[in-house]
């Protein structure tokens, strides 16, 4: 009996060398030769399914446009501006609606020429420019408003509270003119965009916001 056991172990013992030596053969064959004169066609990715993109030239810009923020910024006057920016173009300064209002706020060029801007192309590559020219046109607008912030905000007009950034966020929708004739006459006066946005949406959107950093100037300009 002991010698079938020590026949079987050593039996054991041959399979084992055996299969080691096929491992070890088959090891040889597969290995990458890394001699100098090795083909690069062993490296070849053709036909393969590659699951990576990489932008092309014309999607790099995408790639470029900060993030947005405002969460961390609440309802500070950048908070307001970056609100107000994304809600007109997503915060993108180089973009052109096609009603050919540009940049991040969506000026139209009357109104870039009122504040002293007159070439849309820089306009448009500058975003510093851009941050000026809202503040220079906020600035007019809470100058014309002045009396009406005084009068209404704290009121509540069809149902919304009336609040100064609200006022001035409505300016830059609608004009300082239409949003005069909509808080005096209780709401009832209206105004919509070409989009259908009224004075109303933003007087709600844009409430709360700290506008008390702008001053009202009457002649304000971009310098």
């Amino acid at each position: 009996m002991y010698s079938h056991f020590s026949e079987a172990k050593k039996m054991r013992r041959k399979l084992l060398r055996i299969s080691l030596l096929v491992i070890i053969a088959l090891g040889a064959m597969t290995t990458f030769s890394f001699k100098k004169n090795q083909s690069l066609t062993y490296f070849d990715t053709g036909g393969m399914e590659l699951f990576f993109t990489v932008p092309c030239a014309d999607e790099v810009e995408l790639l470029e446009t900060p993030l947005n923020h405002d969460l961390f910024l609440g309802k500070t006057y950048v908070g307001f501006k970056q609100a107000l920016g994304f809600k007109e173009s997503r915060n993108n300064y180089k973009t052109i609606n096609e009603y050919g209002y540009m940049g991040k706020y969506q000026f139209g060029k009357g109104t870039l020429n009122m504040i002293g801007i007159y070439n849309s192309s820089a306009f448009l590559n500058d975003t510093k420019l851009q941050e000026q020219a809202f503040d220079a046109y906020t600035s007019r607008n809470k100058w014309i408003l002045r009396r009406d912030i005084d009068r209404y905000v704290g009121r509540y007009i069809d149902g919304v509270k009336v609040t100064e950034s609200g006022i001035l966020a409505a300016a830059h929708l609608a004009g300082a003119g239409n949003v005069k004739k909509y808080l005096r006459s209780g709401g009832a006066i209206g105004f919509s965009d070409a989009f259908g946005t009224s004075i109303r949406y933003y007087l709600k959107k844009f409430s709360g916001y700290d506008t008390s950093w702008v001053e009202a100037d009457q002649q304000a300009k971009v310098l």
